[in-house]
């Protein structure tokens, strides 16, 4: 089964649920984060596998280019552009979706490589790890999140998606079986909530929620899950203790109390298998 953790906003505790349910579940772990991947810096695995994420590009043959101008009116994404009697790529914003090439009676376009990301892998305490990471300056993440996914473990695999509800979020969700939505009790995380919860009903796949900093009273969050007949599944306390270990990179699975929550979250989640 692929669970995927998302949260309508960034900083609701998305990693932190993500990191220790994977240990809860020993499932592996896959953070698709990859503008700010930070999943390691808690399960602290041995990475033993580096890999290359490589685009396609356009590349122009100035001997055969008559500057015709068709390749630009054909691409969708700006990546070409006529400058006087020149045609000048921006390899950043193509997709490689080969319209260029198809248009171009002088066969002048083929295409190349370059690298856009890569992808780190490892293991500790028996489960496997990795993640993507895209390259400075690299405007598009979806490549890597589609490379880190594509050859998915039949196990149980935890996919910590990218924070919001973009496209790159769209993407990491098309491979899950179920999701876990993580909010906090305040306006803003009650709004993005609600945006993430109607991305994952676009996908009818069975969810839940896990309010973290929870406050212990009954806050907006659980008012609008209860309205809207929203399970939800798990509450990680509003605490200094919480901070603490957070704050120094450490799991909270390993401390008893916060063990038995993610322990029962992961209860509630084997149900959808």
């Amino acid at each position: 089964m692929n669970i995927a953790v998302l949260s309508g906003k960034g900083g609701t505790g998305k990693t932190t649920v993500s990191t220790n349910l994977a240990l809860a579940l020993k499932s592996n772990y896959i953070d698709c984060d990859v503008e700010e991947p930070n999943g390691f810096l808690f399960l602290k695995p041995i990475i033993d596998k580096r890999e290359k994420v490589m685009v396609e590009y356009p590349f122009i043959n100035d001997n055969k280019c008559t500057s015709c101008g068709a390749c630009v009116n054909a691409c969708q994404f700006n990546a070409l552009a006529k400058v006087n009697k020149e045609i000048i790529l921006f390899e950043k914003l193509c997709h490689g979706c080969g319209a260029c090439e198809v248009v171009c009676k002088y066969d002048a376009i083929t295409y190349k490589k370059r690298e856009t990301g890569k992808i780190e892998s490892g293991k500790i305490r028996e489960i496997n790890c990795s993640r993507g990471i895209l390259n400075i300056g690299e405007p598009m993440a979806v490549p890597v999140i589609r490379e880190i996914l594509k050859n998915l473990s039949s196990n149980n695999n935890l996919i910590d998606c990218p924070p919001g509800t973009s496209c790159n979020v769209v993407n990491a969700l098309k491979y899950a079986n179920a999701a876990i939505l993580v909010t906090e009790p305040s306006e803003f995380g009650l709004h993005d909530l609600k945006m993430a919860i109607e991305l994952v009903k676009m996908y009818k796949i069975p969810f839940g929620i896990v309010i973290n900093k929870d406050d212990g009273k009954d806050n907006m969050v659980k008012k609008y899950c209860k309205q809207e007949k929203i399970k939800i599944i798990g509450n990680i306390p509003y605490s200094k203790d919480v901070a603490i270990l957070y704050s120094k990179g450490e799991i909270l699975y390993d401390e008893k109390l916060h063990k038995v929550e993610f322990d029962k979250i992961s209860k509630e989640v084997l149900l959808w298998n």
